[in-house]
């Protein structure tokens, strides 16, 4: 669908309706994302400090036929939060929506803002002695609204799921501007369709994400992390499950690193202490969580005997303090930037069923090998069947001097996905990127379904066009 441009009398009405805080200029950052691959284009910044600020710019956009581009943290890795082509829309920003509203330690619920920053959720949890447990590497700028848009993932997944399922509820503005008062703290409600779990995941193509009640863990008495070297992916997944034996749901996050990882922050980020002298092959990362009159450090050990003895682990570090924790877990969280040192030629965020993983893996490597001489750093969460699959140059050349190779890389990538039965994006969405990859790989009654929600809920198309579905 087509919008007319935005007119003087749009932006003055803008300016009328909204107190001066609310409006902002057109700042580089804001037309921005992480990659570098686009840059995109606004008519006016609008940052609401309410719900009913967040209504009203929506409503002149629906009156006025502007497209409507939500921003949160802009820390999306698939273009859903940058407008690139077509009239230029209205960004509006939850930067000055940040409030924790209310925390309920009883009952594990907290309702905060989509403005919140996930660092800052994750304090707040803290002084109320519970856990918020979606984490991933960009917490420091990734705000709630943005999570929850992507229905983002994290290393905790295995244990605690996405982020659709640690939400109880939503406030959203709709795209004619009303308001659904959804923030409900209930654990069970069958009250006919469920338009949260729609919305989670929408990417900002439904509605405008405002407030979320979300769910609260315990905070486990003990935490322990651990390195193991693996012979191999099949091995790390039977790891997996002998570590779900010894400790069932204590197992938190279980996260797989290739030694292209360890070669990728020795080349680029030196501060980054590397633990192994010998930089292995393939190892894993265990984060646990238990219970009370449990030690983790003991379990651990207890499971590093038994996977020795079994012929899956030969090499391996428990942390003994937490510090030492902290440097195990900067050595994964400091792989994306290491990523972004050296400039991928293709990135790839997949999911595949977790007997499939490791036949992925080898057949994969043989798929980009053909092609050209690359490198490839695949790691992720195991747990959970999702990989960061990501091709390289190799030394002495640059992601530019593969350009004309990056669509067929994602595509041999995608096909070999598809294949097996996986998904062409396990955490990171459709955005902009992959909306052709969605329109190819997907299930034809599955997007005619959504075509026609997108209709019955935005009939004026201006909810983020161009992101997950062609306008």
């Amino acid at each position: 669908m087509t919008h007319d441009a935005p007119n003087t009398v749009f932006l003055n009405d803008l300016k009328t309706a909204l107190p001066p805080a609310a409006l902002r200029d057109i700042a580089p950052h804001y037309l921005e994302e992480p990659r570098g691959r686009w840059t995109g284009h606004a008519c006016a910044v609008v940052a609401p400090e309410s719900v009913e600020e967040a209504a009203t710019a929506l409503r002149l956009a629906a009156n006025a036929g502007v497209p409507v581009v939500p921003y949160g943290g802009g820390t999306g890795l698939v273009g859903g939060q940058v407008a690139d082509g077509g009239p230029a829309p209205l960004l509006i920003s939850l930067e000055r929506m940040t409030q924790i509203r209310a925390i309920y330690p009883d009952e594990n619920v907290m309702v905060v803002e989509a403005g919140a920053i996930l660092s800052d959720v994750h304090d707040a949890a803290h002084r109320a002695d519970r856990l918020f447990p979606l984490s991933i590497a960009a917490k420091g700028s990734a705000r709630i609204g943005g999570l929850l848009a992507t229905n983002a993932g994290g290393v905790n997944v295995l244990r605690y799921g996405n982020a659709r399922d640690l939400c109880l509820g939503l406030e959203v503005v709709m795209p004619d501007g009303s308001i659904w008062n959804g923030l409900k703290r209930l654990r069970k409600d069958n009250t006919g369709y469920d338009l949260r779990n729609l919305l989670i995941g929408s990417e900002g193509t439904l509605g405008l994400i405002t407030a979320a009640t979300l769910k609260l863990a315990p905070r486990p008495a003990g935490e322990g992390t651990a390195l193991m070297v693996v012979e191999s992916p099949a091995a790390a997944l039977k790891l997996l499950a002998l570590a779900r034996d010894h400790m069932g749901e204590g197992v938190s996050a279980f996260e797989l690193m290739h030694r292209q990882c360890l070669d990728f922050l020795a080349e680029t980020m030196p501060q980054v202490r590397l633990p192994f002298a010998d930089r292995p092959e393939w190892f894993v990362l265990i984060d646990v969580g238990l219970a009370r009159g449990l030690d983790p450090a003991t379990a651990l050990e207890a499971l590093f005997g038994d996977a020795v003895e079994a012929g899956l682990v030969n090499d391996g570090l428990i942390a003994q303090s937490e510090g030492q924790r902290t440097e195990f877990w900067n050595v994964r969280e400091s792989v994306p930037e290491a990523n972004r040192h050296i400039g991928a030629v293709s990135s790839h965020d997949v999911s595949l069923p977790l007997g499939a993983v490791a036949e992925f893996i080898g057949k994969g490597a043989e798929v980009i090998g053909a092609m050209d001489d690359f490198r490839i750093n695949c790691f992720g969460h195991l747990g959970d069947g999702n990989l960061h699959y990501n091709v390289f140059p190799v030394p002495g050349r640059t992601r530019s001097d593969h350009e004309d190779q990056r669509d067929a890389i994602k595509r041999a990538v995608h096909d070999l996905v598809h294949a097996m039965g996986g998904s062409i994006s396990a955490e990171h969405g459709i955005g902009r990127l992959k909306v052709g990859d969605l329109e190819r790989y997907g299930d034809p009654a599955k997007l005619a379904a959504m075509r026609a929600i997108k209709a019955a809920l935005d009939p004026k198309g201006i909810m983020n066009p161009g992101a997950v579905l062609r306008g």
